[in-house]
């Protein structure tokens, strides 16, 4: 297992971990979303021809969140709300109650759902092929070019990594994530690179590149995010902003925050835990 720490001191510092798969017994289906086999503590299995998976490892591969309290599991992506009950074969998506073919249940700690409901309300397509589930997500599309990967650089004091992350879910959030917290227009820093400068105030270090590429690994949208070099006292560098997140497709500058840089990280983070991250080069010394 390796392990790597991103940009210490900021909120893009991230651990990369990749877990291995467990190998399922013959009765045990492997769940593949977009071609990857999903990793659980929990081994899915089938129960009365249903294949059962745990809630949160499917559902947060799907790109939705899990709130669970009372024995109830509130399930929501993209203004859909999905309400399950433990033990109970009826759920609530958008206020109407349907019927399941199988009923939630706890195994080892974990809540155990139908994989074909989940999925299929979010709009994924389901099929079934020697003890293989494999669940089919949409393409995130830009400027009706659909983007195959998201390439994700950043770099050290010494040396830099290239990543190549392949989920269609995954990828989706982070593009809607700088899309959607987008802060106001600004002008560009006066100094800005992937090095920190410490002899100008108000200068600006590149802590993360993403490109979304095409399938032929021609970058469809790049956005970077750059933090403000504190090297300075603190009413030094009053007036700039902490976090400037650039286009550089439409080469234009926004405000940016923490708070969609920490939500990034989560996607990436599960995005190694899923296996669905590819190494393209790693120079850190």
């Amino acid at each position: 297992m390796k392990m790597k720490k991103m940009i210490p001191g900021i909120a893009l510092g991230l651990m990369l971990a990749f877990a291995s798969m467990p190998a399922y017994a013959a009765d045990n289906p492997v769940i593949k979303i977009d071609g990857v086999a999903i990793g659980s503590d929990v081994r899915p299995e089938v129960k009365n021809n249903r294949t059962m998976v745990p809630l949160r490892v499917i559902s947060e591969n799907l790109g939705a969140k899990v709130n669970w309290s009372n024995s109830e599991a509130t399930i929501t992506k993209d203004g859909l709300k999905v309400i399950l009950k433990l033990n109970t074969k009826t759920a609530v998506v958008n206020g109407k109650t349907v019927t399941l073919d199988a009923a939630p249940y706890v195994k080892n700690s974990r809540v155990v759902v139908p994989l074909r409901f989940i999925a299929e309300t979010f709009d994924c397509e389901v099929s079934y092929s020697n003890s293989t589930v494999t669940v089919s997500t949409a393409p995130l599309v830009i400027d009706g070019v659909q983007v195959k990967a998201l390439q994700q650089e950043y770099h050290m004091t010494m040396g830099g990594v290239v990543q190549q992350i392949s989920g269609n879910t995954t990828n989706k959030t982070i593009y809607n994530l700088f899309e959607n917290n987008k802060g106001e227009k600004v002008d560009a820093p006066a100094s800005y690179s992937w090095r920190a400068n410490i002899d100008v105030p108000g200068s600006y270090a590149k802590v993360g590149q993403y490109d979304f590429l095409d399938g032929k690994e021609k970058s469809l949208q790049r956005y970077d995010i750059y933090t403000l070099v504190n090297a300075f006292p603190s009413d030094v560098l009053d007036g700039y902003p902490a976090v400037l997140l650039h286009d550089a497709t439409e080469d234009q500058w926004y405000l940016f925050s923490d708070i969609p840089i920490r939500s990034i990280n989560d996607q990436v983070d599960r995005a190694w835990v899923s296996g669905l991250v590819k190494i393209i080069s790693d120079t850190v010394a």
